[in-house]
């Protein structure tokens, strides 16, 4: 396959930049993209003129926009956009400032909105490409104690991105979520602000709070995730949505499973509802879900 071209949010560290690496050491080219660009002087030393470094805030739209400008008029197309940047702070709902929540949405969701957004002309000009969305095993499972914010935009991505694959599919562009689980990255490090933590929410938030800190020992190999995409996106099909780390691929199947067992348990109630059903009909057995799944 020809040399691809790669446009990545948040390359000065984590998965950004270990996909940056892994995209070059394969050949392709690199739009490396940071808040402060000088932080990517490594990969330009390392890789030269495959790399072209590029300031980028998701939140400005218009500088999304020209970011995406300067990547054609180096490299002449882009066909892999990931949607990397983002960080989560921890704090419970209830308690968490509203300026805090917001400004982790700015950057979670309405950062990927406008890169897509922005990428959509360009992708449709040059017949297709592939639009990679990082979200997490949380975007899917959800119930994360303290990451109100954080979770709901990767909810509002995956939501974001059926949409956008419904609308621009006869374009040839492709989408893929990624939903990592716990990765030996900086999310839970220095970019993690926690919160304060009222004493009636140290059992959930508070605990919560403890094992993400122990993310820095976790089992996930950001390098090789990163490999692994580089090989996933040269693909002719690609997977719409790609758990990664082995915690990701059970909690998916686990709530695959559950979602569907309780789906068909409701089936006859959801079907009621619609004129002409028979109706009323049993609900069924008031029972806990772990006590339904034994059954």
């Amino acid at each position: 396959m020809a040399a691809q071209t790669w446009f990545i949010t948040g390359s000065s560290r984590g998965f950004g930049r270990s996909l940056a690496v892994a995209a070059l050491k394969a050949g392709d080219r690199v739009v490396a993209t940071a808040r402060r660009p000088g932080q990517l002087a490594e990969l330009v030393e390392r890789f030269g003129d495959r790399v072209l470094p590029v300031a980028l805030d998701v939140t400005d739209a218009a500088a999304a926009t020209a970011a995406l400008d300067a990547a054609r008029d180096r490299f002449g197309r882009v066909d892999v956009i990931v949607n990397n940047a983002g960080y989560a702070n921890v704090a419970p709902v209830e308690t968490a400032p509203e300026d805090d929540f917001r400004r982790q949405f700015e950057t979670n969701f309405w950062g990927v909105y406008n890169v897509s957004k922005a990428a959509l002309p360009l992708l449709k000009a040059q017949g297709g490409g592939t639009v990679v969305q990082f979200s997490s095993i949380g975007g899917r499972v959800g119930g994360s104690a303290g990451l109100g914010s954080y979770q709901a935009a990767k909810f509002a991505i995956d939501g974001l991105t059926r949409v956008l694959a419904a609308e621009t599919a006869p374009f040839g562009i492709r989408y893929l979520v990624v939903e990592p689980s716990g990765f030996a990255t900086d999310w839970a490090g220095a970019s993690m602000d926690v919160q304060d933590v009222p004493p009636e929410y140290r059992a959930t938030v508070g605990a919560f709070h403890e094992r993400a800190r122990a993310a820095g020992r976790a089992a996930g190999d950001p390098d090789r995730a990163a490999e692994i995409l580089v090989r996933v996106v040269r693909r002719e099909h690609v997977p719409t949505h790609l758990p990664l780390g082995a915690t990701a691929a059970r909690m998916a199947l686990d709530h695959s499973r559950r979602r569907t067992a309780e789906a068909e348990a409701w089936q006859g109630v959801s079907v009621s509802a619609d004129f002409g059903a028979e109706y009323p009909v049993d609900l069924p057995a008031d029972v806990a879900e772990a006590d339904a799944q034994r059954a």
